[in-house]
C-alpha cells in the first residue's frame, strides 16, 4: 500500500466521448497568446540551464508573465509592410547574483527570446516587426531558500495549488491537436504561405464534428484574391485528411470564415500572425499543458509555461498529472476516460501530494475495484519520480502549451 494520499473512484459523468456536445480550441504557436508561452518557456529554459552550468544548480526564477502588445500592419498582394512594430515585455524575477557572482539573466532572456522567434517565427524579424524588452526584477530571498537546502533531494512545493491531466484524448481533441501541429510542420514547409497563428476550433454534435480553422496568410506568397481563395481551400483540404485519420465521423471544416470576398475583406497579414494588427497576448490565456483548451473537462488556470521547473507546482503538477494519465491508460486496460488531480501543500515534498485523486470511466463489465490496485501502482511510481519532469522540461522534452 503507498504510503502518498492516492484516492480512486468512479467519475460523475459520463466519458467525454460519450457526451452529446464537445467542445476543443487550440492556439497555434503564432497566435498572441501561445508567442508569449513559446517565449516565457524558452526564456524560463534557458534560465535553468544556465543557472546549472554556473552554479551547478536552478536558482529562483519565474517568466510567466510575459505580455505582447500587438503592432499595426498593412499587408497587401505581394508583400505589405509592417507599420508599427510588436512590442513583446519579458516579465518576471530571477537570481541576478549568487555567491559572488553577477548573473546577466535579462541577456539571457533577451537571447533565448531571439532564437525563438527566429527557429518557429522566423517570418517576424526581431527589432524592426517586433521590439523585444525584458524586466526581471531580483528573486524573492524567502523563495530562494528553498532552493538551497542540500540535504534535500526532492524539493518543496512553493505554492498550495493543483494540476489537472486527462487521458485519453477524443477524437475531436486528436483532431484539433493534430491538425495544428501539422498545418505548423509539414503543411507549413511545403506551403509558405500559410503563417504560424492558426487557430483551430473542434464542435462535436452527436456524431458530426465541425472543424473551425482560423488561419493567416502571408501575403508576400499571395499574388491575388484567386490565390488566397486556393491558398484556403488547400487548408481545408488537408485538415479535413488530417480529421478522417482519427475518425468515422461525418466531419466538416471551415476556414477563414470572417472573410467576404466581395468586400475584399480576407485574413491577409504581412508577417502570418495577428499580433501584427490589433491581437495582444499573455502567457496562461491559451492552451493548457496538454496543448488544448478544453471546457468538457477539468482544468488549471495555472500558467504552465515560463514558470521555475524544480518546485513550481503550477508547472509540474499540471505536467505530471498528465504524464500519469497517460501512463495509466497505455498500461491498463479497460478504461474509457480518467482525470487525474494532483494538490500540493506548500512546504511539503513535491512528491508527497496533498492529495492524488483519481477519477475513472470505466468499460461496461470493468469494475473500478478491477482496475484501482494498477491505477494506485502508476500513479505511486510516477509521484516518486517527480524530479524527472523537471530534468525533461529544463532539456525542452516537454511542451507546455
Amino acid at each position: 500500500m503507498s504510503e502518498r494520499n492516492i484516492r480512486i473512484e468512479s467519475i460523475d459523468r459520463q466519458a467525454v466521448e460519450d457526451q452529446e456536445v464537445e467542445i476543443v480550441e487550440r492556439k497555434g504557436i503564432g497566435h498572441p497568446d501561445s508567442i508569449c508561452d513559446g517565449i516565457a518557456e524558452s526564456v524560463a529554459g534557458a534560465l535553468a540551464r544556465e543557472y546549472l552550468d554556473r552554479v551547478g544548480e536552478v536558482l529562483h526564477f519565474n517568466t510567466d508573465e510575459t505580455q505582447l502588445v500587438a503592432g499595426e500592419a498593412a499587408p497587401a498582394f505581394g508583400g505589405g509592410e509592417v507599420v508599427d512594430p510588436i512590442y513583446l515585455l519579458i516579465v518576471g524575477r530571477a537570481t541576478k547574483h549568487y555567491d559572488g557572482q553577477a548573473i546577466p539573466a535579462e541577456t539571457i532572456a533577451l537571447r533565448a527570446a531571439r532564437e525563438y522567434l527566429e527557429s518557429e517565427i522566423p517570418q517576424l524579424t526581431v527589432g524592426e516587426d517586433i521590439v523585444v524588452d525584458v524586466k526581471l526584477g531580483e528573486g524573492s530571498g524567502d523563495l530562494q531558500e528553498v532552493f538551497g537546502e542540500d540535504e534535500v533531494s526532492v524539493p518543496m512545493a512553493n505554492d498550495t495549488s493543483f494540476g489537472v491531466g486527462h487521458a485519453p484524448l477524443t477524437e475531436t481533441e486528436q483532431i484539433v491537436l493534430e491538425a495544428e501541429r501539422r498545418l505548423n510542420g509539414e503543411y507549413a514547409d511545403a506551403n509558405p504561405e500559410l503563417g504560424p497563428d492558426v487557430k483551430i476550433m473542434g464542435k462535436r454534435e452527436g456524431d458530426t464534428i465541425d472543424v473551425t480553422v482560423a488561419a493567416a496568410m502571408v501575403d508576400e506568397y499571395i499574388a491575388d484574391m484567386d490565390a488566397y481563395v486556393e491558398a484556403v481551400e488547400s487548408v481545408r483540404e488537408f485538415v479535413e485528411d488530417v480529421a478522417r485519420e482519427h475518425t468515422d465521423r461525418e466531419v466538416n471544416v471551415h476556414v477563414n470564415t470572417a472573410d467576404d470576398y466581395e468586400e475584399g475583406s480576407i485574413y491577409l497579414t504581412v508577417t502570418g500572425t495577428s499580433a501584427e494588427q490589433g491581437d495582444d497576448g499573455s502567457v496562461g490565456r491559451g492552451n493548457r499543458a496538454n496543448g488544448l483548451i478544453t471546457p468538457n473537462r477539468s482544468m488549471s488556470m495555472e500558467a504552465t509555461s515560463g514558470k521555475n521547473p524544480v518546485n513550481h507546482i503550477g508547472k509540474i503538477y499540471n505536467l505530471l498529472s498528465t504524464e500519469i494519465a497517460e501512463s495509466v491508460v497505455s498500461e491498463v486496460d479497460g478504461i474509457r476516460d480518467l482525470r487525474v488531480r494532483l494538490l500540493s501543500q506548500i512546504g511539503r515534498p513535491i512528491d508527497q501530494p496533498h492529495v492524488a485523486d483519481v477519477h475513472l470511466v470505466t468499460d461496461d463489465g470493468v469494475a473500478v475495484s478491477d482496475v484501482d490496485a494498477d491505477v494506485e501502482a502508476i500513479v505511486d511510481r510516477e509521484l516518486a519520480d517527480v524530479t524527472e519532469i523537471t530534468r525533461s522540461v529544463i532539456e525542452g522534452e516537454l511542451t507546455t502549451f
